[in-house]
């Protein structure tokens, strides 16, 4: 936790930081300023460290609530979570490539000190518009990061910078910062007297148990019904695993006789009974029954032919 001259002291200790890592590449005198980009570039080397935006930290912004009670006592001490956001800018002799020169050297003191270190804020805090900045005992440690911006972005952000020329720029983000408020909080009531209870529900001072209405009871019901069919299901398997696993002595006897018996004798009594009842008794009875008719024609024509012979004699 710090107070309200953290973000100071981290824009200072951060332009210290590149001031003291330029070299060896760099052996020119080079100036770093804490301050925004100037509307007419310089023409000896210089860094400029300017903080453009300040963002509450996304992951840890509520991590302070709630902090009063209900009553309005203070019980926590609020902090704010911050993130700062730094615009780095280098000018220089454009035919020597000062500028590209020292961007080349600052990443590669961010990238290898990404952290800033407590001795680096220790020395930035002895300014004197930063006595009284508590930054050095802070727990958590600032980290800077490259932020990635398009053209596009870049150009808005050059462009707030009224009548300001773009220059070679790279943006970092530093992570993280608290700002603690000033009120100190009420210290908590000691414990008087410990006590711990164990009731059973339906005991004199024991709490009452909850009410499950219908639908709770529905809902268990079919649960438990459901349950009853699986634990159902589960039997019915188990007895199917029982009944495979004890035929195994007869499974090699029954298999041998069943093929022997059965399949032979059904067979041969079917062949044996129907076709031969169905066609022998169907025919006698259809000559039965056409042979009086047959006899009793050849009777009436024998009739007939005689009674004509006997009128002829005659």
């Amino acid at each position: 936790m710090s107070n309200a001259l953290a973000i100071a002291h981290v824009t200072q200790a951060l332009a210290l930081l590149l001031e003291s890592n330029l070299g060896p590449e760099f052996d020119e005198a080079v100036k770093v300023e804490p301050r925004k980009p100037p509307a007419d570039p310089p023409d000896q080397p210089t860094i400029n460290v300017f903080l453009y935006q300040v963002t509450p930290n996304t992951s840890m912004r509520g991590n302070d609530l709630p902090t009063r009670a209900s009553d309005g006592t203070l019980i926590k001490r609020p902090a704010a979570a911050l993130d700062l956001h730094y615009l780095i800018s280098a000018y220089g002799d454009e035919t020597e490539l000062v500028g590209q020169r020292l961007i080349g050297s600052v990443v590669r003191t961010l990238h290898e000190i990404p952290i800033l270190p407590k001795d680096v804020i220790e020395q930035a805090g002895e300014r004197p518009y930063l006595v009284g900045s508590d930054l050095a005992e802070a727990v958590q440690r600032v980290r800077f990061t490259p932020t990635v911006m398009d053209i596009d972005e870049t150009s808005k952000l050059w462009g707030m910078l009224y009548q300001t020329p773009y220059s070679l720029s790279v943006v970092y983000q530093a992570t993280l910062i608290f700002i603690d408020g000033r009120e100190t909080p009420v210290p908590a009531k000691p414990v008087e007297r410990p006590e711990v209870r164990v009731l059973p529900f339906g005991a004199p001072g024991a709490p009452v148990p909850p009410v499950i209405g219908d639908g709770a009871s529905s809902s268990r019901s079919g649960g438990d019904v459901e349950s009853a069919g699986r634990s159902g299901g589960d039997v019915e398997v188990a007895n199917r695993a029982e009944k495979a696993e004890t035929p195994e002595k007869p499974a090699a006897r029954t298999p041998v006789k069943a093929p022997s018996k059965a399949p032979v004798k059904a067979p041969a009594k079917a062949a044996a009974k129907s076709p031969a009842k169905a066609p022998a008794k169907a025919p006698p009875r259809g000559r039965k029954a056409a042979q009086p008719s047959k006899s009793t024609g050849g009777a009436a024509r024998g009739t007939e032919t005689d009674s004509t012979a006997e009128g002829a004699e005659n």
